[in-house]
């Protein structure tokens, strides 16, 4: 498999654009990271998306201190982050939309030369992200002694950056990053780098700090924007992430770099898990031929044999390559389909099986269910955690009791769609 080009990474252009609202607090950390990164972009935006702050006023006040261009678009009222990723799409000329949202840092100096060269490895990937993890305040106080955040503090000094929390809230904030920090590295070590092994691409980008190739984004937003407007879902990054794969692209990661991003009060994670749960089986609604491509497999099989010689010239560049196109969709579905079939399916049997249990009073069986399924979990996290196992070990199980409780969302998402499809609610938007 053709390896990454770093040094053709230098001839392509990448434009950063950072929805924010409401984000004074990190701003300027978000673009002091920016700044110091070894590929500079050809552009950076940030979109102040009717903020009732003055994060326009930091980030103007940043780039000054900094002599470093920021366009800041300030709108009026808030419309939603998928707006200013298809202006942007359009309106921008370089090879790679690199999002990132005003509340997350890049920690790794090279996150977008490693990103951007993973992106242009092979035609057809259309998103890569790095590894994520919460944002903590040591990595505030490290981010905060770089000279950008310096010049910043003395060009302004009357602007008082310091984040002021209350005991309760830090608590909040604390329990919910013990809880985080053990999903991301489940999720991504473990869940996303295996299903990239098994079909060539994860479902979506990790969406709060991720390269786009530009071309294929603005493709799918003029495909999809007749029909569906601005509403791609409530998470538009697994909308988008599952249009890609509907059309034979990959999403892909790599786990060199790291970026961090600010997670809300343990109490306001359901909203959050909210809006991503629901956005798969809106988006298996919009796209059903994902959904329904398992049912395809000996099909594709029977192709796969007829046009072994083709699928075999494929290979020698990319292991995972297909046909581009939704007319191959159509026909043969693909196998990164298993996907989003698989995934609505555990969300929906797992809880109704557990549900079920509970209401016949099978009180052995669930207790036995939930510590075989929480020790296969710890031993993944353990597993592959490697520096980390001790720490991860601990993690694993006493975050077990949360993620039992929020799988609540799974139920009211489940009921929520369905009232939805019913009364032909179709206004799913981030």
């Amino acid at each position: 498999m053709q390896p990454p080009d770093l040094a053709a990474v230098r001839e392509l252009e990448v434009d950063v654009v950072i929805p924010a609202h409401n984000e004074r607090d990190t701003i300027a950390l978000c673009l002091a990271s920016v700044m110091r990164q070894t590929v500079k972009p050809n552009s950076v935006t940030v979109i102040d998306d009717g903020s009732s702050d003055d994060t326009a006023d930091v980030a103007e006040a940043f780039a000054a201190a900094n002599n470093f261009p920021v366009r800041v678009i300030r709108r009026r009222r808030p419309i939603g982050k998928t707006p200013g990723l298809k202006i942007e799409s359009r309106n921008l000329e370089g090879d790679v939309e690199f999002i990132l949202d005003a509340d997350t840092v890049l920690m790794s100096e090279d996150y977008i030369e490693k990103l951007t060269a993973q992106l242009f490895r092979v035609p057809g990937i259309a998103s890569v992200s790095g590894l994520v993890y919460p944002l903590r305040d040591r990595d505030r106080a490290a981010l905060d002694r770089l000279e950008p955040m310096r010049r910043l503090h003395e060009e302004r000094p009357r602007l008082d950056l310091t984040l002021r929390r209350s005991l309760l809230t830090r608590i909040r904030k604390g329990i919910a990053n013990f809880y985080r920090d053990a999903i991301f590295q489940f999720m991504q070590v473990f869940f996303y780098a295996g299903v990239i092994n098994l079909f060539g691409s994860m479902p979506n980008p990790v969406g709060c700090a991720v390269a786009y190739r530009r071309v294929y984004v603005r493709e799918m937003f003029d495909r999809y924007e007749p029909t569906m407007g601005d509403n791609l879902t409530s998470s538009e990054d697994i909308f988008l992430g599952a249009a890609f794969m509907a059309q034979g692209y990959h999403n892909t990661q790599v786990l060199s770099v790291i970026a961090r991003t600010e997670v809300p009060p343990i109490d306001r994670i359901p909203k959050q898990l909210l809006k991503w749960s629901a956005a798969w089986p809106q988006t298996a609604y919009y796209l059903p031929g994902m959904l329904l491509s398992p049912f395809k497999v000996l099909r594709r099989r029977r192709h796969a044999k007829r046009n072994a010689a083709v699928a075999e010239k494929r290979r020698v560049v990319d292991g995972y390559r297909q046909p581009f196109g939704i007319s191959f969709l159509a026909q043969l579905g693909r196998p990164s389909g298993w996907l989003i079939f698989l995934g609505i399916f555990e969300k929906i049997s797992f809880v109704l099986v557990l549900l079920v249990m509970i209401a016949i009073g099978a009180w052995f069986p669930l207790v036995l269910t939930i510590v075989i399924e929480s020790a296969l979990f710890t031993s993944i996290l353990v597993t592959w955690s490697k520096a980390r196992r001790l720490e991860f070990a601990v993690k694993g199980m006493v975050v077990t009791p949360l993620r039992y409780g929020i799988m609540v969302v799974d139920i009211v998402v489940l009921v929520q769609f369905v009232l939805d499809v019913v009364w032909a609610r179709r206004g799913w938007r981030k």
